[in-house]
């Protein structure tokens, strides 16, 4: 497997595998932690870049862990009360394409004026996604992955 060597904030990647390692997470007796090397096999995802991920959603309140033999990860809040945009706000800061797409304008009038629009307009697209994914829980995802299973 390909390793990952970026931040959080850097990598789309890192909102879908959190997204999918909650929902996981979620389908678990919480008594019992989830070992990341589980997590990882599940995921088809690279143990320690998970790892770092999991890291974020401790910090942030989402998982607690426990150390040692029976260690891992478990919900440390309801799947219900985890809206999706809650997760992506932890990994969205400086939004790579945000990013890219204002930083094609360049130095001259012209270019100065279009950073602008498209700093607008990426704005909106941001807001957009924040809408949407304020509409669903992890535990609304949960569902439907047991539905269709």
């Amino acid at each position: 497997m390909k390793q990952e060597y970026c931040t959080p904030t850097q990598h789309p990647k890192w909102f879908g595998l959190a997204v999918q390692a909650l929902v996981i997470l979620s389908q678990e007796d919480k008594s019992i932690a989830c070992p990341s090397i589980e997590l990882a096999k599940y995921l088809q995802s690279e143990p320690s870049l998970l790892r770092r991920i999991l890291s974020v959603l401790a910090k942030e309140g989402f998982i607690g862990t426990r150390e040692g033999r029976d260690g891992g990860y478990h919900l440390r809040k309801p799947a219900e009360s985890i809206q999706l945009v809650d997760v992506y706000d932890v990994f969205r800061s400086g939004s790579r394409l945000s990013f890219g797409i204002t930083e094609t304008a360049g130095t001259h009038p012209l270019g100065k004026c279009m950073k602008s629009t498209l700093e607008d307009i990426t704005q909106e697209m941001d807001d957009s996604i924040r809408g949407v994914l304020s509409k669903y829980t992890i535990a609304d995802l949960a569902n439907q992955l047991e539905a269709k299973l």
